[in-house]
């Protein structure tokens, strides 16, 4: 994938239907097309001190790269997740990756807070990648301003045995939907990936995608959690793209 600036062509709230390239977004990208700059991984709940260092480091990897993603670093910190991408961004990158996306769904408050000042503090060309999604929040995701997600989540849930449909996950042993071998449930998730991706931007080009993601926000407790906190905390920022009838 290149470190290509994203063309908006339509808001839908937050969200923004466009073209990355020749990819129209908001897009699911393989894992293997992700050429990420080298980073200083860090866990989401550490110390302030260790998720700076983490920062700093990744910073000077970045220096003097071209043609590759960077990775927004800072844990639990929005003030320094805000930093490193501002920092990133000055250096030339045009689509940023959130490290952390995993931890990041377990905790809606603040998934809500970093991705909001993210894009508050951040080019609107600039495109946001969260490359480990379950296929229930990426309406919700893409409503906040997530351009991009990666197929990552598809060959992970295969080996544990759980297959996605658009509204949540199950394991196969004890619902079985389908019989399938690891090789077919992860084609079948990838499938699922595909299909969300393309209701979300549907729904962007015709208005709808709000009732979307409050038909998806039933699916689980974080992802309820995550638009009621969106409500409550940050409707300024939903209002802001938000067409007045």
């Amino acid at each position: 994938m290149q470190n290509n600036k994203l063309e908006i062509k339509i808001h839908d709230g937050p969200a923004r239907l466009g073209h990355h390239g020749d990819i129209k977004t908001p897009s699911i990208l393989p894992l293997e097309s992700l050429n990420l700059c080298e980073d200083e991984p860090m866990p989401f709940d550490v110390p302030r001190g260790l998720a700076q260092w983490s920062v700093e480091k990744t910073l000077k990897n970045a220096a003097n790269i071209e043609d590759k993603l960077g990775v927004i670093q800072g844990s639990k910190y929005v003030d320094l997740r805000v930093y490193c991408a501002q920092k990133l961004e000055k250096m030339g990158f045009n689509t940023l990756v959130l490290a952390n996306a995993d931890e990041l769904m377990r905790r809606p408050r603040e998934l809500a807070d970093i991705i909001v000042h993210l894009r508050e503090n951040l080019s609107p060309n600039t495109s946001l990648v969260f490359p480990f999604a379950d296929a229930s929040f990426i309406p919700v995701l893409c409503y906040m301003g997530v351009d991009f997600f990666s197929d990552a989540i598809c060959e992970f849930y295969s080996y544990l045995n759980i297959i996605m449909t658009p509204s949540n996950s199950y394991s196969q042993e004890k619902y079985q939907i389908y019989n399938l071998d690891q090789v077919e449930l992860a084609e079948y998730n990838k499938n699922t990936l595909d299909l969300v991706v393309r209701e979300v931007q549907t729904n962007i080009e015709n208005g709808t995608l709000r009732n979307l993601v409050e038909e998806r926000s039933c699916s689980s407790p974080q992802n309820m959690s995550l638009v009621r906190i969106l409500d409550k905390e940050h409707i300024n920022y939903l209002k802001k793209y938000t067409p007045i009838h």
